[in-house]
């Protein structure tokens, strides 16, 4: 999804989420799909790059390289959520936790704000709603992205089942 001669892509954006997205950790969330058109990996890039032109177009008080480090690791919950049946029924309502204890493990300097966005972006799923802008933020273009993933354009090719 990243690629540097990109036009929409700026170089303060990149230069923002190179530190987490060249890490072999979150490379591998290119490997999870989600939504049935995209990877974690690329959720997780559009839902940071949208809260960063946000930022750009509305601006606001709040840090923009925490916005958009705290946007990047919302979906941090490292599983594949298709791969082990019935473990991950609740994914929906229960990743968010596994995604803060993730990211903390990693990078365990976040700040209250940053933990307020992985926590609290899939309010109403989750009782708890955000109480930080940033958290909103973040709520809301997860959302946005989550529907462009879902009716975007197909990226994984469908295989055919074997007629043994």
């Amino acid at each position: 999804m990243i690629k540097r001669n990109s036009k929409m892509i700026d170089r303060e954006f990149l230069s923002i989420i190179k530190d987490i997205t060249r890490t072999e950790e979150f490379g591998r969330l290119r490997e999870h799909r989600l939504h049935v058109n995209g990877t974690v990996y690329g959720h997780s890039v559009k839902v940071a790059y949208l809260c960063y032109k946000h930022h750009k177009q509305f601006g606001g008080k709040m840090d923009i390289k925490e916005l958009v480090t705290g946007a990047l690791l919302h979906d941090y919950y490292l599983y594949d959520l298709h791969g082990d049946g019935k473990k991950h029924k609740l994914h929906w309502f229960r990743h968010p936790k596994a995604a803060l204890d993730n990211a903390l493990e990693r990078y365990p300097t976040l700040t209250r704000s940053q933990r307020d966005m992985i926590k609290h972006h899939m309010f109403p799923l989750t009782p708890i709603p955000p109480s930080t802008r940033a958290g909103w933020i973040i709520c809301l273009y997860d959302k946005v992205a989550a529907i462009s993933d879902r009716f975007g354009k197909t990226k994984h090719k469908k295989t055919k089942k074997s007629t043994k």
